[in-house]
């Protein structure tokens, strides 16, 4: 019997009841099979042998795709956990879970031996050996008794768990290659032949599926490319982002520290603090021109506020709480009810609206110590919030105007960024059509401004669809920082009112908006952009002073007081050290411009001008300097 085959073009074939995808793949073209790893039949991702048993849309998944790539790592973690399995036999060795994550792959086992870096080179000759045996890598469907007898006999209690938790009407597959037998959803690769490039990059210790009262298993951690020349791209990548981390840079340049008395919570030393208030100036800058009001609100607030806000029900189990005169109260984890009750202050009429509120609000959220990461992932953070209240019908103005001031300040730090819309999640708050008038409204914004985006479903705020930008630094890593959201609920939960034209009572609608996002977090990307090597505006020191010996302190010391009283941030290096010494240390605090003060400096009452990317020096007049400084820090360069 023949069955009707749709192309994603378009086209439609018929083919024999089930041929498989590899077969309908093979009969477009002969590169086309070679290079496909697997299919989608109506959009379910399935094996190249799988069979099209019905009229379908099959599409055929290339090597070079997102989709392959992960295939391809899925089945590198599979690889790695049958040479663990070879290498220390397989009684010793009890398997986990081993999904693919951004960038690469990992698997948990548990081995009584402890491993540790140095053992993952063999594990390596392992799956070189594996993968020379070009073992088909064959999926098949089992009953749920059939699979427990199975991982019964392989004595594999991990995988029983996995089984046991999985629902009544799952469908189970097991896929085997060799001797080796996992659980798994797939798809994969049809033979280990096809697995390419990897490598393996540490092993660390993680609770089983997450949980700290379960046992800690090792964990390694991997990744795979089709090719060896973006294995190595990669891999100098990683090595890169080493030598940019912003916890090294940041100890290194005296910018942040943290302590073991306020874990997750960052302290800020002097030159961190240069950086964050020239951030805080810029944005304020810009604001002000754009027609936002600074507040100020509370940190902590009692609980009524933020069961009444919505907060209490989606997010108290990321909230600090503490009792005050017997009364619960929260450190805010947002900034949104404050501005709330600052709107509603006073009287307000449709001729103030849009009524814009900014604050650098410094928010608490309780974060799992293993998921501290430096700036990027903290207790306490100040999010350069606003909150702009306006009528339905200048939503899409002000979205637009959001727009134009988030791109404006991303390019000032040459970054390039990708727009996510994300609409409703599961437990969304309020009415379905508020909702749907909402996503509308954005995907209209995003449109009408021309702006390509990417849709992610499900991924909205409790209270509003939003749109997130993601920026994209020197090494085209992705971070998220701002976002807009836009709100119909807190204007009810709130009871927030303008009088309109027609002197009754009507909901504004509220537009919540971030730029850096998270600041601390905005710095610690830019310190890793950068590489530490700031623009002139954001250095903590911008011009540092080389006297090429003792007799030239007095000069070195008038010139600073010049360059001071002009503005600059400078330092003066009064060491009795070698001059090229002292220029190797100004080039590791990454100063952008260092001046050498000599004989001939002094008696010209001019600076020898050093870049520090540059080998050469410039003679210039103090003023001349000053001059040229002025102009790179008004264009923010």
């Amino acid at each position: 019997m023949e069955i009707q085959v749709k192309l994603p073009d378009g086209t439609i074939r018929r083919y024999s009841r089930n041929t498989t995808v590899a077969q309908v793949a093979e009969s477009i073209s002969a590169s086309l099979k070679k290079n496909a790893v697997a299919g989608k039949i109506d959009g379910r991702l399935v094996d190249l042998d799988h069979p099209v048993e019905q009229d379908s849309l099959v599409e055929i998944i290339m090597a070079d795709s997102s989709e392959g790539l992960m295939i391809h790592r899925h089945s590198t973690a599979h690889l790695m956990a049958q040479a663990v399995e070879r290498i220390y036999g397989d009684q010793n060795v009890k398997l986990g879970i081993g999904p693919v994550i951004e960038d690469g792959f990992y698997y948990d086992i548990d081995i009584a031996r402890p491993l540790s870096v140095e053992d993952l080179g063999a594990i390596e000759q392992e799956m070189e050996k594996i993968i020379g045996e070009n073992l088909p890598i064959l999926r098949r469907v089992v009953s749920r008794s059939e699979a427990m007898e199975r991982f019964r006999q392989l004595e594999e209690p991990l995988k029983l768990e996995l089984l046991r938790d999985l629902p009544e009407d799952a469908v189970i597959s097991l896929y085997e290659q060799g001797e080796f037998t996992d659980l798994c959803r797939g798809p994969h690769l049809p033979s280990t032949g096809r697995i390419k490039a990897f490598k393996l990059l540490s092993v660390a210790g993680a609770y089983w599926r997450g949980d700290s009262d379960n046992q800690v298993l090792q964990r390694i951690y991997g990744t795979s490319f089709f090719k060896k020349s973006q294995l190595e791209e990669h891999l100098h990548m990683l090595e890169e982002a080493k030598k940019r981390d912003h916890r090294k840079l940041g100890k290194e340049l005296g910018l942040f520290m943290f302590s073991e008395e306020a874990p997750g919570m960052p302290f800020y030393l002097p030159k961190g603090m240069i950086i964050r208030t020239e951030l805080e100036n810029f944005s304020r800058e810009l604001q002000r021109y754009s027609g936002y009001d600074e507040v100020r609100s509370p940190l902590m607030m009692n609980r009524r506020l933020w069961e009444q806000s919505g907060h209490w029900d989606h997010y108290k189990d990321e909230m600090y709480f503490t009792k005050v005169d017997e009364t619960d109260f929260a450190l805010k984890p947002m900034n949104c009810p404050g501005h709330m009750l600052i709107y509603k202050n006073s009287l307000r009429s449709y001729r103030e609206l849009p009524i814009r509120i900014a604050e650098y609000g410094q928010v608490h959220r309780h974060e799992f110590s293993g998921a501290l990461n430096g700036m990027m992932r903290v207790r306490t953070f100040c999010q350069d919030d606003a909150h702009l209240f306006v009528l339905p019908e200048q939503i899409e103005d002000e979205i637009s105007r959001v727009l134009e001031l988030i791109d404006q300040m991303y390019k000032v730090f040459g970054f390039e960024y990708k727009v996510e819309l994300s609409t409703r999640p599961d437990d969304y708050m309020g009415a379905e059509e508020l909702w749907d008038q909402a996503e509308l409204s954005l995907e209209r914004v995003l449109k009408n401004n021309g702006i390509e985006y990417r849709v992610n479903e499900g991924d909205g705020a409790f209270y509003g669809p939003k749109i997130d930008f993601h920026v994209l630094d020197a090494l085209k890593r992705s971070w998220q920082c701002g976002t807009i959201q836009l709100d119909f609920q807190m204007p009810e939960k709130f009871d927030l009112t303008y009088i309109g034209e027609d002197n009754g009572k009507h909901r504004p609608v509220v537009i919540h908006r971030a730029v850096f996002g998270s600041i601390d977090r905005f710095m610690g990307i830019l310190t890793e952009h950068f590489s530490g090597a700031f623009p002139l505006w954001l250095s903590p020191v911008q011009v540092k002073l080389l006297p090429v010996s003792g007799v030239h302190a007095d000069y070195a010391f008038e010139v600073k007081k010049q360059l001071q009283a002009a503005g600059l941030r400078v330092e003066l290096d009064a060491r009795d050290e070698k001059l090229g010494y002292k220029i190797r240390e100004a080039q590791l605090e990454k100063v952008p411009y260092m001046l050498v003060l000599g004989d001939q400096e002094q008696n010209n009452g001019t600076v020898s001008v050093r870049g520090r990317a540059e080998s050469t020096q410039i003679p210039l007049s103090v003023q001349e300097f000053i001059q040229l400084l002025a102009g790179q820090i008004a264009e923010r360069k």
